[in-house]
């Protein structure tokens, strides 16, 4: 009863990953005209259609569909075998009649599995399949923090541009009044401050270029979740920056390790585990025997005088008797213990590789917060006022036009640093939230959509 309710089951979610497959393509198309109304990109919606239109995704429901798919044949017995023969026919006349030895045979025969074997492969293909959800939930984190963290350097070398296009007028005033106070002869400007303010509107020049190739490389990285027609797009300048999934800063230990425990990536292992402890179990079956019959019916002919002679019966039963273990069940079971305790072994490193690179990414983003305090409370303010000092004392006469230059250079310079930090602070926290995936419910959701039925 168990096994007819595990079958409807498997063959209830093999008709909705058939669904799901035949409208794949429709939705690719309706997602991309959603947006060509959209005259930028936003990092909202990159993600939402860089979420539902990863082939990833359908390649793997397509693995766990073929893996149900053979669990349900694991579990079934093989095919009877028929068999027909004609038995002792004599080769000095080929008479049927001839001989009573000679028959007509029809047999039947069927071999059944050792102990529980079939029930066995059934649970571990069945357990092995319970792992493509997390792999797919893993997967849809790892797309969310990279979709992030490209669009992000993307908006990061626009904004700059956008800064440095701000600042580039003021230096070509600057270069015009430096132009005119040199040739009125009046003032204190000389050849050099010319010649320094050309190079450094030149150097800004090459700044743009610089950025403008990173935006580019940027967009082109996205290009692998997203289609050409959204990339063309500028960027939004405002956009909701991510959310961290959990206080960082209070975190205990314990709790940042019930959390990784519970990462995606790492429950995908432990379904992994549990099938191949259950192919331990299964190999241990080899030490059982495996039992066939067969039945078997032979017509005869009447003899030649006509007296009749009796069909005959033959029942029969083939036992394979597995008494030499040493080279074949032995090493089989050790086989898969090891496979098995492999698989535990490449949990433990996934634990630790996760532990290392959270504990990496938060020591960042606390000096990162340090530095944007920093930027955003003195710094920023004391370059701009350094630069109108410097500005003010040079159109007295009573500073030099160079100091002017480094003093708007350093500021414009303070700006890129500050929008830097901002930037790397929100790309630390998507990459944090990875680790954290766990909480987020666009990451789960398949899952947990799955929990009620399951229970």
């Amino acid at each position: 009863m168990n096994y007819a309710l595990k079958i409807n089951a498997v063959l209830c979610c093999l008709t909705l990953f058939s669904s799901a497959a035949n409208t794949q393509e429709e939705k690719t198309t309706g997602a991309i005209d959603d947006y060509s109304s959209v005259r930028t990109l936003n990092l909202s919606h990159a993600l939402t259609y860089a979420l539902a239109n990863d082939p990833w995704l359908s390649a793997s429901r397509h693995q766990e569909q073929a893996i149900m798919a053979q669990s349900i044949m694991a579990g079934t017995l093989p095919d009877p075998t028929l068999t027909l023969g004609l038995m002792n026919l004599p080769t000095n006349g080929y008479a049927f009649d001839q001989e009573g030895m000679t028959q007509f045979k029809v047999s039947l025969s069927q071999k059944f599995s050792r102990g529980d074997s079939l029930s066995l492969k059934q649970k571990s293909l069945f357990q092995s399949s319970k792992q493509y959800p997390w792999q797919r939930a893993d997967r849809l984190a790892q797309v969310k923090a990279m979709v992030t963290e490209f669009w992000l350097n993307a908006y990061r070398a626009q904004y700059s541009i956008n800064l440095i296009e701000k600042d580039k007028e003021l230096f070509t005033q600057l270069i015009e009044i430096t132009e005119a106070s040199y040739a009125s002869t009046q003032g204190k400007t000389r050849q050099q401050d010319i010649i320094r303010a050309q190079l450094e509107f030149t150097r800004l020049e090459d700044k743009l270029l610089i950025l403008e190739q990173q935006l580019h490389s940027a967009k082109n990285r996205l290009a692998q979740w997203l289609p050409i027609t959204m990339l063309v797009k500028s960027l939004d300048d405002k956009f909701i920056p991510p959310v961290a999934l959990t206080d960082f800063n209070t975190l205990e230990f314990s709790q940042l390790m019930q959390l990784l425990m519970a990462h995606p990536a790492i429950v995908a292992i432990e379904q992994s585990v549990l099938a191949k402890q259950t192919q331990v179990s299964l190999a241990k079956q080899s030490y059982k025997p495996q039992i066939g019959v067969n039945v078997g019916y032979g017509y005869r002919a009447d003899t030649p005088m006509g007296q009749s002679r009796a069909d005959l019966l033959s029942v029969g039963v083939s036992i394979d008797l597995p008494l030499f273990t040493d080279n074949r069940q032995d090493q089989h079971v050790k086989s898969a213990i090891s496979i098995t305790e492999a698989t535990k072994t490449q949990k433990r490193v996934a634990l630790q590789k996760l532990k290392g690179m959270y504990f990496k990414e938060y020591s960042q983003l606390s000096q990162l917060q340090k530095r944007n305090t920093l930027y955003q409370n003195i710094l920023l303010v004391q370059m701009a006022e350094q630069s109108q000092a410097t500005l003010n004392a040079y159109t007295r006469d009573a500073g030099d036009f160079s100091d002017v230059m480094q003093a708007r250079i350093s500021e414009l310079n303070a700006k890129i640093d500050a929008l830097n930090i901002q930037v790397d602070q929100h790309i630390i926290i998507a990459r944090l939230n990875y680790y954290m995936s766990s909480l987020d419910s666009q990451v789960m959701g398949e899952l947990r959509e799955e929990q009620p039925d399951e229970h």
